[in-house]
């Protein structure tokens, strides 16, 4: 079992299929999909269900999950570690985020900020809402990213909305109608994502507040995963503005208002702990962050 191979399984996993995580970790398939083979054959188990359209965790793979994130997280501490101790080392920035902030947020930001300063390393660990309050609670990183994210024992700075929008491709024939009441709605062809989470909760509970059941055609683990499904036309989905932005403004996904329920707000958060002072390196991002976020405000109407 080796590093790379630990960091294309997460890879897969969080966007769904081997071209894509070819794509963000810069290697060909073939490398990905040799990686991914050379894993199951040294754990003697298949990581991944594949089929036509998708590819899914099996059992096995839900099960290393968690054990291949922690080791990423325990790898990238012990880097830092080593790498403070070098004479040369200016400065370390250290975050934890939401995967869907990892994936839609933080690299253009990240990127703003290695070019205004190119000598400070740099380390993201992701992680869902709980996961990122406890690396800051326990010192871990410096700032934590995460939506709706409150504790008496961090200060949490809100940076702007991020709901829950109903989009669909253009081509889709529900995507005609521009507004459209949660009972008309009930009946269309709806793709949920993470089975359990704060986002699959939200969207649940729209319609059971209405005494409404939706339509669910597919259930998929992600919401890359859930949006790629979107745009191949088999559903629509309740998808981060944030992670539909680009899609929205190049007329590849089409959003629905509807006209009777309250909107699916979440914020989207930055906390610190209250008992630690912020270094030099936190606080620069700080600043870069709130000015990213307010001058990428997108109006959902």
């Amino acid at each position: 079992m080796e590093i790379d191979q630990i960091e294309t399984f997460l890879a897969v996993a969080t966007y769904g299929g081997f071209h894509r995580a070819a794509q963000a970790l810069r290697v060909s398939q073939p490398a990905v999909s040799a990686r991914i083979r050379m894993l199951e054959e040294s754990l003697n188990a298949t990581l991944f269900i594949r089929s036509r359209s998708s590819i899914s965790l099996s059992s096995s793979g839900k099960a290393l999950r968690p054990h291949a994130e922690q080791l990423l997280r325990d790898l990238a501490l012990a880097r830092q570690v080593v790498h403070e101790l070098k004479p040369s080392a200016v400065g370390v920035l250290s975050i934890s985020a939401g995967l869907s902030i990892s994936t839609y947020l933080l690299p253009e930001i990240l990127k703003k900020y290695q070019s205004a300063y190119p000598k400070i390393m740099m380390s993201v660990r992701s992680g869902n809402s709980s996961q990122v309050l406890k690396m800051v609670l326990d010192g871990e990183v410096d700032l934590g990213l995460a939506r709706s994210l409150n504790h008496p024992e961090v200060e949490t700075t809100s940076l702007r909305d991020d709901p829950l929008i109903l989009v669909g491709h253009p081509k889709h024939p529900a995507i005609r109608k521009a507004k459209a009441k949660l009972s008309e709605i009930e009946s269309w062809p709806l793709i949920f994502y993470d089975r359990g989470s704060s986002d699959w909760t939200l969207t649940n509970g729209l319609f059971r507040r209405a005494g409404l059941l939706p339509n669910v055609v597919l259930e998929v683990e992600t919401i890359e995963a859930c949006k790629r499904m979107v745009l191949r036309l088999l559903g629509l989905g309740f998808l981060p503005l944030l992670a539909v932005t680009d899609e929205l403004r190049r007329g590849q996904l089409r959003a629905v208002k509807i006209t009777d329920a309250e909107p699916l707000h979440r914020s989207l958060d930055v906390i610190r702990s209250r008992h630690r002072p912020l270094n030099e390196c936190a606080q620069n991002f700080l600043n870069l962050l709130r000015v990213a976020t307010r001058k990428g405000r997108i109006a959902n109407k």
